[in-house]
């Protein structure tokens, strides 16, 4: 397997654009960001919102190197099998941090993605992924998200309330496993960073900064009040203080990763195409496409009746404003 040497490399972290004061608001993206900061690793942090369905995002990549999000387990499972970093190489045998991975990686990200889609009224949803399309195509793409959460979830119409209490128990015990193990330390294990402080960490920040303050896991959140601390400590450290150099300055109207137009960028050797590269440009044709079909048959159709009249499903109820 290619080894990436870091010391001669740039590497660059692709993600889906800040919002809410954070470097970005997707809950997949921002663990990824924490990760490489605690590891140390400089890089640069660049967005693309342009692909809003795009499971390989987040993604790292570094010349001819590409770690996407949907391959190897995600990004920082790839980072770690390629000798990029791996921040966990002397926990891997502990038991507890198996759980706690495990824990983290299932309970809490169910209960962060039925908040963003089902439990709050979407708009935190919106913003991060449909924000730069236009609205009858990020109010479509949206509709089809929900249904898509409910099918990843289980979730039907007999089944809804109890899934849903479900859902915030297992949040809740583990919010109280986290946050007896964290205690007053500075990180999980031996006081030392590691994957599982990255994930609960870009959990944590998403829970308190992107969701409402109705939000029910948002309050159950707060009723632990060293897991806020250890979470607020990093932000200001990290993020807020804008030290160290591998912390990107935030332009107020960031673009994607493309470069811009006048811009010159630094030529590059021309190299092939990986497949994983070709069917990530073949889907943004058809995405495109898409976009377009549905441009055009919102103005088609806008003479003849409210579009907000559309009903997907039965048991869609989902406010839009």
């Amino acid at each position: 397997m290619e080894q990436v040497q870091r010391e001669r490399e740039e590497f660059t972290l692709v993600t889906r654009k800040p919002y809410f004061g954070l470097p970005t608001a997707c809950p997949n993206c921002l663990p990824v960001y924490i990760y490489l900061k605690l590891a140390g690793l400089p890089f640069h942090l660049a967005f693309n919102s342009n692909y809003p369905d795009s499971d390989q995002i987040p993604y790292v990549e570094s010349g001819t190197y590409v770690a996407y999000n949907n391959e190897n387990g995600g990004v920082i499972e790839r980072l770690k099998e390629d000798g990029v970093v791996d921040l966990d190489s002397e926990l891997r045998s502990v038991p507890e941090w198996i759980s706690m991975k495990a824990m983290i990686g299932s309970w809490l990200a169910e209960s962060l993605m039925y908040e963003l889609w089902l439990g709050t009224d979407g708009r935190s949803a919106r913003k991060i992924y449909y924000s730069d399309l236009a609205w009858p195509i990020g109010k479509v793409l949206f509709l089809q998200q929900v249904r898509t959460v409910k099918q990843q979830l289980g979730i039907t119409k007999e089944n809804a309330e109890r899934r849903e209490e479900g859902i915030y128990r297992k949040a809740n015990v583990a919010y109280g496993a986290l946050s007896t193990k964290l205690g007053e330390q500075n990180f999980l294990y031996e006081n030392r960073p590691s994957s599982v402080d990255a994930s609960l960490l870009g959990h944590v920040l998403v829970t308190l900064h992107v969701l409402p303050e109705t939000s029910v896991l948002r309050s159950k959140l707060l009723e632990h009040g060293n897991l806020i601390s250890y979470a607020e400590n990093f932000k200001t450290q990290f993020i807020e203080a804008g030290s160290s150099s591998s912390i990107p300055q935030f332009p107020s109207d960031p673009s994607s990763s493309a470069p811009r137009k006048g811009s010159k960028p630094n030529p590059k050797p021309k190299r092939e195409k990986t497949e994983e590269e070709k069917t990530f440009r073949r889907r943004a044709k058809y995405f495109l496409a898409t976009q377009l079909f549905a441009i055009v048959l919102f103005l088609s159709v806008m003479g003849g009746y409210d579009i907000s009249e559309v009903e997907l499903d039965d048991d869609e109820d989902i406010g839009f404003d």
